[in-house]
């Protein structure tokens, strides 16, 4: 099972707390308008909030007719909510108009079902797990509107660079559990960690769970674990979530552990059907020198490149005094 820390649960039920209250203002609103408007309404709902209180005068009075007052109790409550519902479904066209609108209607945005988790509250762990994880990499998150074509010399190069953007945006757009996994290739200050910042924002907004990070922070982590110098579950998290972006492949020092934890989170995930969009300023020959065969296989045959191409946007941005 999971292990989530105490500020993401508490992010969680927050949340659901938020959903609950909201949900239930906006239903006392509408009950308090629709019994303005409709006194047969009012004298409904003032019939069926003394259902308790009759009930449990009937307990406490005893005798040989409990169970007989009881169902008549019981039709008269039933009668009486098939009326409301006949006078909602005459005034607003709705027979459950006055329903709170929950979130979750399964949990009623209490974030259990039968003492369970309900999957409402099992997302938000998800979601703000991945925040947390990606919080420690230290990646700005941006939006395309801000990818500035001018870095890129006019022709071929921004042809090829205005056509990763569309590919990527619409990736961004049309993301599902579903999507392929990239591999982002090119020399570095070309723009990968921007695109993939870019598409984590945007996926992150359509509610989707995204880790992102460089991989050096993350197998840092997942080495500290391991060697118990540290609590966590690292790894479950970056095989769990919905997109997994690491960036800088290649930055990492290379070591047997460093090495097969790469080759698990890629595996798992592949094997999952997950997908993954990692960038890296190596060509494909240093790739081929650097990993084994386990990791290039995986690379070469289960991930879509994207090339980047141009100048060091960082010296551009120099030039142009920015």
């Amino acid at each position: 099972m999971t292990k989530y820390s105490v500020e993401v649960f508490d992010k969680a039920e927050a949340e659901l707390a938020r959903r609950r209250s909201t949900a239930e203002a906006a239903l006392v609103d509408k009950t308090f308008e629709m019994e303005i408007r409709y006194p047969e309404i009012k004298k409904l709902n003032t019939q069926l909030k003394q259902t308790g209180p009759r009930y449990l005068n009937i307990m406490l009075a005893g005798g040989d007719d409990v169970k007989e007052k009881i169902a008549a109790l019981k039709e008269e409550n039933l009668k009486a909510q098939e009326q409301l519902a006949e006078l909602l479904l005459a005034f607003t066209g709705d027979r459950n108009y006055l329903d709170a609108d929950y979130t979750c209607h399964d949990c009623r945005d209490t974030g259990y079902v039968d003492g369970v988790r309900c999957h409402c509250f099992n997302e938000l762990l998800r979601k703000y797990s991945s925040e947390e994880l990606c919080s420690t990499g230290g990646i700005v998150l941006n939006d395309f509107s801000q990818f500035r074509i001018d870095y890129y010399d006019a022709g071929n190069v921004r042809d090829k660079m205005l056509g990763n953007l569309k590919y990527c945006h619409s990736y961004a757009e049309e993301f599902s559990v579903a999507s392929p996994s990239l591999l982002f290739i090119g020399k570095t200050g070309l723009g990968k960690t921007f695109m993939s910042s870019c598409i984590a924002k945007e996926v992150i907004g359509q509610g989707h769970s995204v880790v992102f990070g460089s991989i050096i922070s993350f197998l840092r982590k997942l080495e500290d674990e391991h060697f118990g110098r540290e609590d966590g579950d690292t790894m479950e998290r970056l095989i769990d979530c919905d997109l997994l972006i690491l960036d800088d492949l290649g930055s990492e020092f290379k070591t047997a552990f460093t090495e097969s934890s790469l080759y698990d989170i890629i595996n798992s995930r592949i094997n999952l059907n997950k997908p993954i969009i990692i960038s890296t300023n190596l060509a494909m020959s240093e790739l081929n020198e650097r990993y084994n065969d386990r990791i290039i296989s995986r690379l070469m045959g289960c991930f879509s490149p994207i090339m980047f191409i141009g100048r060091d946007i960082r010296s551009i941005k120099k030039t142009m005094g920015e």
